[in-house]
Order: C-alpha cells, then sequence, then structure tokens
C-alpha cells in the first residue's frame, strides 16, 4: 500500500505515482490510466474497461459458434 499526497499542479491537484507503482501498472509518462469504481472503493487500471467487455462478447460468440468456425477453417 502507497500513501500519496494530494499536490496542487497547475490550476488542478493531483498526485504524482511512485516509480514502483508505475512500474506494477507497467506504465509511463503519456499512457492513459482508468479509474473504476469497485466494492471496496476505486480501481486504477491501464486497461479500459469498455475494451474488456468487448473482448468478453467476442469469447462468448467464438464459444457459441466454435463448430461453425471449425467447419469454415477446413
Amino acid at each position: 500500500m502507497s500513501a500519496l499526497k494530494i499536490t496542487q499542479i497547475g490550476n488542478s491537484v493531483g498526485v504524482i505515482l511512485p516509480k514502483e507503482v508505475l512500474a506494477r501498472l507497467k506504465v509511463e509518462k503519456g499512457d492513459v490510466l482508468y479509474l473504476t469504481e469497485a466494492a471496496n472503493g476505486v480501481t486504477l487500471t491501464p486497461y479500459d474497461p469498455a475494451v474488456e467487455a468487448q473482448i468478453e462478447a467476442g469469447r462468448e460468440f467464438m464459444r457459441e459458434y466454435r463448430d461453425t468456425f471449425h467447419q469454415l477453417a477446413k
């Protein structure tokens, strides 16, 4: 767990993430992070939740039509 201090950044406020947190998230300056609500607070992630939902829908479609895809691959 890391304690982050809210800091004045220009006319806004923000937090500065330690290098260890950036390395763990596998992000660097200029990357986008997504803040989503979770049961116990919020989650900060580099993965877009909308894209994750689309990928899961695609996987479900492929599972549903697996036999058809096998036939088309012949």
